[in-house]
This record gives C-alpha cells, sequence and structure tokens, in this order.
C-alpha cells in the first residue's frame, strides 16, 4: 500500500468520524429540543445555535434583559432560551422567585464556574459569590459576617466622609471650571478609593492618578464577563487582543492581591499592629476555622474588589440621572438633606436613618437600573410553575431587572417614582432583590447603601447638576449594568448649602 493511499485512508476515517459527531450532536440538540419544547418560547435563531445570536448582539444595540422583559411579556412568566445544546428557563412568578431563592436547596448554577477562570486564568474562583459548594461557602460566609457588623460599619463612616470629600473636592474644581463631569467614572475612582482603604488599607489614589492600573483592570476584567457569553469567542481571531488583555489584567488583579494577602500575614504573625479592617477580620476569622487557603482568599480580594466599588458607582450614577430628569423629586431630595445634614461637614451615622427620601431614589434607582439584573438557580428535581413544568437538572434564571419593570408589579414601571418605597406603600412580594435575597444575598449591601447615602446627600447638599444635552440614556451591559454615556453633567455650586 502506498503512503499516498494510507494518508487517504487516514484523511477517509476522520471525515468518517467527523461527520458521525456531527450527526450525534445534531440528534442531542434534537433532544433537547423535544425535552424542553413544551415550555413557550420565542422561535429559535438557528437549529445549531438557538438565541445565541440574540444573545449576544441585541437588538437595537440594546441589552439583553430589555429581550427578557419583551419575550416575558409575550410568551408569559417561564420561557425558555437555547444557546446551542444548552437550555436555560426564565421565571418571573414571585411565589417561584422567593422558593428558589430563600431556600438552600437550589445551589447556585454552574454559570459560576465560568467566570472560576477568564479564558484560562484564574478570576473569582471560589470565592463567596461564585462557591456552589454550600458547605464551604457557608464557612466562607461564616468567617466574613462579622467583617460586615453594624458595629465595624459604623467605625467606617469616617473614611466613607473622608473619599465623598475628596470627590467633592473635585467636582467643585470641575463647577468652577465650568468643565463637563462624567458622574461614573468619578464615582467609579472614590468607590474603588472606598473599597481599598476600609477593605484591605490600601491608598489607590484613583482619583487624583488617572495613571493607575487599577480601575482599568477591572473594567476590562468586566469586559471578559461579557465577552464570555459569546460560546465562539476563544476561537475569533479579532478577539485575540481583548483575550491577552483581559488575562493580564486578571494577572495583576491577582498578585496585587496576594502581596497585600501575605503583608498583612506576616505582620500578624511578626505582632506587629495592624488595622481593624475586612481583610484583617477575614484573616482572623480563616486562622480561627482552620481554612487558609491563600487561593480562595485571593478570589475574595479580587470579587470584594469588583463587587464592592462597581455596583455602587452605578447605582449613584443612575441615580444622579434620574434626580437631573425630575426636578421635583430632586428639589424634594435636597430639602430632606438640608434638614438632615445641615451645612455640616462630617455626616454622622446616626444621620443615615433619617434620610428617608433619599433612601426612595435609591432604592427606586436599583428598581430602574440594579447592577446585577439578577441570578439564578440549579434544580434537581422536576418544578412546576404556573403550570409549566420544567424539568430536573435544569439552570432556572430570575431577574431583578424584569421583574422591576414588569407594569404587573410596579403600575407605570418606566416612571421613576421614589414614593413606591415610602413607608405606607405596598412592599412588594418577591419581584425586587437588587441583592438577591435569602440565605445567599449579598454580604455587601448594608456597606453599599451606607457608602452611597453618605456620597449622594454630600453631592445634594453642594451642587445642583444638569445633564449635558446631547447624550443619550442608554445602558450598557458590561457583567453590570452602567449608563452608557457615564452621566455626563454640568455641575453648579449651590449658593445655600
Amino acid at each position: 500500500m502506498t503512503l499516498w493511499a494510507l494518508i487517504s485512508g487516514a484523511l477517509l476515517l476522520l471525515l468518517g468520524l467527523a461527520v458521525i459527531c456531527v450527526l450525534l450532536y445534531c440528534a442531542h440538540i434534537l433532544y433537547i429540543h423535544r425535552k424542553y419544547d413544551h415550555i413557550p418560547g420565542p422561535p429559535r435563531d438557528s437549529f445549531f445555535m438557538g438565541h445565541s445570536s440574540t444573545f449576544v448582539n441585541p437588538k437595537n444595540n440594546g441589552i439583553v434583559h430589555d429581550v427578557f422583559l419583551e419575550w416575558v411579556l409575550k410568551y408569559g412568566p417561564v420561557f425558555r432560551i437555547n444557546l446551542l445544546h444548552i437550555v436555560y428557563v426564565i421565571v418571573a412568578s414571585p411565589d417561584t422567585i422567593k422558593d428558589l431563592l430563600m431556600s438552600s436547596k437550589h445551589p447556585k448554577d454552574k454559570l459560576y464556574e465560568q467566570i472560576f477562570h477568564l479564558f484560562g486564568v484564574r478570576f473569582l474562583g471560589k470565592g463567596l459569590l461564585t462557591d456552589r459548594d454550600h458547605e464551604h461557602w457557608h464557612k466562607q460566609r461564616r468567617i466574613m459576617d462579622p467583617a460586615f457588623s453594624r458595629s465595624y460599619l459604623m467605625e467606617l463612616m469616617g473614611t466613607f466622609n473622608e473619599k465623598a470629600e475628596e470627590l467633592m473636592e473635585r467636582l467643585t474644581a470641575l463647577a468652577d471650571e465650568k468643565t463637563e463631569a462624567r458622574m461614573h467614572e468619578l464615582f467609579n475612582k472614590m468607590t474603588l478609593d472606598v473599597i481599598g482603604k476600609v477593605a484591605f488599607d490600601m491608598e489607590l489614589n484613583c482619583l487624583h492618578d488617572d495613571q493607575t492600573p487599577f480601575p482599568q483592570a477591572i473594567l476590562l476584567s468586566m469586559q471578559g464577563m461579557v465577552e464570555m457569553r459569546n460560546p465562539l469567542v476563544k476561537f475569533l481571531p479579532s478577539k485575540k487582543k481583548i483575550i491577552h488583555e483581559v488575562q493580564d489584567a486578571v494577572r495583576l488583579l491577582r498578585k496585587t492581591g496576594k502581596e497585600c494577602i501575605e503583608r498583612r500575614q506576616k505582620m500578624i504573625q511578626d505582632g506587629v499592629e495592624v488595622p481593624n479592617d475586612i481583610l484583617t477580620q477575614i484573616l482572623r476569622g480563616a486562622v480561627l476555622e482552620d481554612d487558609c487557603d491563600i487561593e480562595v482568599m485571593i478570589d475574595n480580594f479580587v470579587t470584594f474588589f469588583i463587587a464592592g466599588q462597581e455596583t455602587t458607582a452605578t447605582q449613584l450614577a443612575f441615580a444622579v440621572q434620574e434626580l437631573a430628569r425630575n426636578p421635583e423629586i430632586l428639589t424634594k431630595a435636597q430639602a430632606e438633606v438640608d434638614e438632615v445634614i445641615g451645612a455640616k461637614r462630617h455626616i454622622e451615622y446616626e444621620d443615615l436613618p433619617k434620610l428617608r427620601y433619599l433612601s426612595q431614589v435609591l432604592k427606586e434607582t436599583l428598581r430602574l437600573y440594579p447592577s446585577l439584573p439578577g441570578t439564578n438557580r440549579f434544580i434537581e428535581d422536576d418544578l412546576i410553575v404556573e403550570g409549566v413544568r420544567i424539568p430536573k437538572n435544569t439552570t432556572v434564571m430570575v431577574s431583578t431587572y424584569i421583574t422591576g419593570r414588569m407594569e404587573e408589579f410596579f403600575p407605570d414601571p418606566l416612571t421613576f417614582d421614589p414614593d413606591r418605597f415610602s413607608r405606607d406603600a405596598p412592599k412588594p412580594y418577591f419581584t425586587y432583590f437588587p441583592f438577591s435575597m435569602g440565605p445567599r444575598s449579598c454580604i455587601g449591601q448594608v456597606f453599599a447603601q451606607m457608602e452611597a447615602k453618605v456620597v449622594m446627600a454630600k453631592l445634594l447638599q453642594r451642587f445642583q447638576f444638569q445633564l449635558v444635552e446631547d447624550q443619550t440614556f442608554k445602558i450598557l451591559d458590561m457583567g453590570t449594568l452602567r449608563p452608557m454615556e457615564g452621566t455626563r453633567c454640568h455641575l453648579r455650586v449651590r449658593e445655600k448649602q
């Protein structure tokens, strides 16, 4: 047999195997379709890709969550989406949301394992946000709980005030110069300075140093999470550059975290006095629990930096946007700040509960613009939702973005109305969960709202703001939701403070 015949035979064999694999894959997709097609849902974009093209490129350059909202209104509170051979089910039924989130029997889905790594580099790993093992997660949560106790959070008011004052100084300079302020960018830098200081005793100085690499590394990491939604991204030559940039960004975050943790561990071992910050609390708790896995500590370092600053910054930016678009609400919020805070520069912990209307403004902001739109759970048994059977071993997604914009739950949902959250207003029933709910709710939600209140109170105390006219109000999905144009404002110092 000639060499050419051997090569030809091998090629035919490989071709035959490829054809068999394709046929088997087609059969598997057909099986999946038949298994789930009793669940309502939109027509698939294609047999192989399902709804992938809609998911990656929503119509009108919008966000996929608006597409999901349209589908809920069209197909009902339970519908399926197909991505290649995988089916996800989205549910907008309050009773089912309660069952999924308030119980520990439904674990987080394997989707969270997709951000264990970003393009082969360990990212959030087994941190508090992504850990699917309930026992291991519960141990981590127990270790970290003291770092978010009321008594500890009260001690952070000094740093909240200090960093917020630095922002006010920056905004005053922009107002004096009549220079446009990009509020989301400024909030991002300030909240990064805050989380660096209060959590890890790091002076990042992002507000005053535009060259610091940390904000860019976080931004790139968030972009990487969005790029990962495209199942073919690793094979696209056009994405090679961004993938390398994301990998380098994640390495920088983890390298910084490792250095920070090891430096603090040495200080504790040497008996040096250490700051009573979140990192120290975590290390002490880890020793008590005999769980000092440094990789998991780094996972949480990265998790806290991303979740602890980006979500608060986006909430603040959207709050400014809506206050500027609703002058009567702005006037009411400023009147409350004037009454409670007056002209004093240091806001006390005791002042925060008195700012009731400002709390309503911040809650209404999260209803329309939740930083994290939703979460998911893995069901291990069949689940019946409003007469529709969801097969076991399925990922079920719930979205506070969807339920927060449904007329059924919030009349005139696109109107910004803080009175929805007044004391006398009816309370939303498992349709409003910007920090999730139940045992896996966000550990830092009180921290975030304290910080947001301090910053907004100072901003309302000092400034009038007007949106730049030529900007749109589109939303950008970067893993978290943010204003696409960054909430561009012109600021003017208030005459009476």
